[in-house]
């Protein structure tokens, strides 16, 4: 295992730059939330749409500086990194959605005042992943470590792909009733404050004791996540930027896919191939490959999980008639052509023309990139238009 190119002692500066980025943004979120209100579908895309463009942004302006410190090669391996780090990480917290939502309804939380919640559980999100970090940066420079990490992670796949309707009630949470020992709980569900003073005696709200719980899954979803993401890259500043960047749009994506969890229930086996890949990567692949898997295929292999796990999920929803073979290859085809034009877009926009496996693209002309993303485009259209026309 080489040395870290952003040693902390050498760039603790860029860690204390980018945790400034993320209280402004934090700050801004917060300003433009100021007042309560319910998260419509529309808003959650805008939002989600904010933060992993940003996401992007971070990730190409990461490329350009990596560019000028190391060589291109390096570069571009740090941005894909970034990407593979933020990929995982997005998608090992759609998992914490359904408890979420599990959580929300437990306690009978507002729609109005979940945004509230979910800022306040980031901010705390945020701090333990750092904790989770610096320790996992440690731990990773023994070689035994990042085996067990990998063996870990590949038990936790198998064991959430053979999960069937766990069941979890947020009101034995030891944290939340270890709280309700300490301090009085009030009745007032509808306050938006986490702490209030009733005849001079300090009690929680029934809002602190969803925060509180909020906190402790997070908590242990981190268990999985962390070292999922040191999986994919040994910087801890990539790992830390990626999960942090993960963090920030888990809201808008919560209330953007909450009136839809239960239609991509093929996701679970999606997540666990992830985690079990991810596994295998830190247990065997990096060793058997000279001791770094090539991440650009590591990426792929992601995405075609992720994708083919969502792509099941809309193929054949749950609780409607089986589809015709017909529709069933017209929708796969469908899904294909997006995938095909994902990888076109992807060669079309510069250094991902000189990843592996997309190296071979770097004598295509840039023009005829553009076009076959295009027409790929085109044929997902009709392909998928005319699941729509058959569905209606």
């Amino acid at each position: 295992m080489g040395p870290n190119l952003f040693p902390f002692a050498e760039y603790w500066w860029f860690y204390l730059a980018f945790t400034a980025l993320v209280a402004v943004l934090l700050g801004a979120d917060l300003f433009l939330h100021r007042r309560e209100h319910v998260i419509s579908f529309r808003e959650a895309a805008l939002w989600t749409a904010v933060w992993v463009g940003l996401a992007l942004a971070f990730c190409y302006g990461l490329y350009e500086f990596a560019a000028v410190r190391f060589e291109p090669a390096a570069a571009r391996r740090l941005s894909t990194e970034f990407l593979a780090g933020y990929v995982v990480e997005e998608s090992l917290s759609v998992d914490n959605m359904f408890v979420f939502a599990l959580i929300f309804r437990y306690f009978g939380v507002a729609a109005r005042l979940q945004h509230r919640v979910l800022f306040y559980g980031v901010v705390g999100a945020i701090v333990f992943r750092g904790l989770f970090i610096v320790v996992g940066a440690a731990l990773i420079q023994l070689h035994w470590v990042m085996v067990l990490f990998g063996l870990f992670l590949i038990y936790t796949g198998v064991r959430l792909a053979l999960e069937r309707g766990k069941e979890i009630d947020p009101g034995r949470n030891r944290i939340v009733r270890l709280a309700r020992r300490f301090l009085p709980v009030t009745g007032e569900l509808d306050s938006n404050r986490f702490i209030v003073r009733v005849d001079g005696v300090w009690h929680m709200t029934p809002l602190m004791l969803v925060l509180l719980c909020l906190e402790t899954t997070d908590v242990v979803f981190a268990i999985d996540s962390v070292p999922a993401v040191f999986g994919v890259t040994r910087e801890p500043l990539i790992v830390f930027t990626s999960n942090v960047f993960a963090i920030l749009g888990l809201r808008s994506l919560y209330f953007l896919l909450a009136g839809a969890m239960d239609r991509f229930y093929a996701l679970q086996y999606g997540l666990a191939g992830v985690l079990v890949f991810v596994g295998l990567k830190m247990a065997w692949l990096d060793d058997a490959w000279g001791g770094r898997f090539p991440i650009a295929v590591s990426l792929a292999i992601i995405s075609v999980m992720l994708g083919a796990a969502v792509a099941v999920s809309l193929v054949f929803p749950p609780g409607r008639p089986r589809p015709s073979a017909t529709t069933v290859v017209r929708r796969l085809a469908g899904f294909a052509c997006l995938a095909l034009a994902g990888l076109s877009l992807a060669a079309a926009l510069g250094p991902a023309r000189e990843w592996a496996p997309l190296e071979h693209l770097a004598a295509v002309g840039e023009k005829w990139l553009w076009i076959s993303a295009a027409c790929y485009l085109l044929c997902a259209w009709a392909l998928l238009r005319g699941r729509v026309t058959s569905s209606s």
